[in-house]
């Protein structure tokens, strides 16, 4: 907080200065004058350059309480003169030797450096004392300086992420012709997570700015992986083999890419994880996810992903005979729209949800 300085206030009464006919800009006039000055004329120096003549009280006189009383304010419409201290409180007290505004508002910054944590860590631990304070009314708490820019950046941040995902989803659409297969590439993104927050813990780093950056460029190899797998699988499947068989073998086929791949990744991000150089250990948490993410995300897509994808072109295989039932009964658009419900809750798992309500209630 800063130092309080000794300053002269003023508490004009309004009621009082309104029957009188004085507003506040009278008054407020009539001050400027006395401690800013106001301009009379102009006055040639000997060397014959004009200078401005302001005219202000002394500078005794305007720290001397006695004297700020004295001031004459004119009444509006008339003649009259009323002494200041008739109309207005003059006091000295000591005030703030600085006001700061922000967006209008008058403020209080406090700031201060973090060593041994995170800032996010520190920011959370100081707004949870913050917010347990009883403030005033008219009072608020607000983040401002690194820690507002690190939350908007972790909302841009994650916006882009979102964007990403779905820019990457229409793309396997195209390429695979199909709007089912692609969710078995998006169903494994979230198996690199896994590692990230291991490899993160291990390391004792945080999510900070370089390791949400590790995560988007993550996004992006763990589904290359996944499109190698199931490109061949599907290409297997095209030619008439079956689609369990056709994704061992594209299993057994791409596994030897997908460790050199994910080997050759890691052996580059090695020096950066382990941070040598300048400015190493601003980058290393960008290397640790990426490493920690590519490790687990390989392994499990090798196992999850050809599962998420065998159980999905079975559920895929169901809707499309339902509709071809319900439709040969009755009307296309109603069995469209019915085969569409059951695909959007079973998403959802809320048709799972309630078989597993009826399988308890039977027991």
């Amino acid at each position: 907080m800063e130092c309080r300085t000794r300053e002269l206030q003023i508490e004009l009464n309004r009621g009082l200065a309104n029957s009188l006919g004085i507003s506040v800009g009278d008054a407020a006039q009539t001050l400027r004058v006395a401690f800013a000055g106001v301009e009379v004329g102009d006055w040639v120096d000997p060397t014959g350059e004009a200078r401005d003549v302001a005219l202000r009280l002394h500078p005794d006189d305007r720290v001397n309480a006695a004297n700020i009383e004295r001031l004459p304010i004119a009444v509006s419409g008339s003649d009259m003169m009323v002494p200041l201290s008739q109309i207005a409180s003059i006091t000295m007290s000591k005030g703030p030797a600085q006001i700061q505004h922000s967006d209008g508002k008058r403020m209080i910054a406090v700031s201060a450096n973090v060593q041994g944590r995170s800032a996010g860590e520190v920011t959370a631990d100081a707004m949870k004392i913050a917010k347990a304070i009883e403030f005033p009314p008219g009072y608020a708490i607000e983040l401002g300086g690194a820690a507002r820019d690190q939350k908007e950046l972790f909302t841009e941040m994650a916006i882009a992420l979102v964007m990403g995902i779905g820019l990457m989803y229409l793309i396997l659409v195209i390429q695979f012709d199909s709007f089912t297969a692609p969710l078995a590439v998006m169903l494994s993104l979230p198996l690199s997570l896994i590692g990230v927050v291991i490899s993160l813990l291990l390391t004792k780093n945080t999510l900070n700015l370089m390791s949400f950056i590790g995560i988007i460029m993550l996004m992006g190899l763990v589904a290359k992986n996944a499109i190698l797998l199931l490109d061949c699988a599907r290409k297997e499947e095209a030619q008439g083999t079956e689609r369990e068989a056709a994704l061992m073998h594209a299993g057994r086929l791409r596994l030897r890419p997908i460790l050199m791949t994910t080997f050759a990744l890691i052996a580059g991000m090695l020096p950066v994880a382990i941070g040598l150089g300048e400015g190493g250990e601003f980058y290393r948490p960008l290397a640790i996810a990426i490493i920690g993410g590519t490790i687990t995300s390989t392994l499990l897509t090798l196992l999850v992903v050809p599962t998420f994808y065998d159980s999905i072109e079975i559920t895929r295989d169901r809707a499309i005979a339902k509709f071809n039932a319900r439709a040969d009964h009755g009307n296309a658009l109603v069995a469209f729209l019915l085969t569409l419900g059951e695909a959007v809750l079973a998403l959802l798992l809320l048709r799972w949800g309630f078989r597993m309500v009826k399988t308890l209630q039977s027991r």
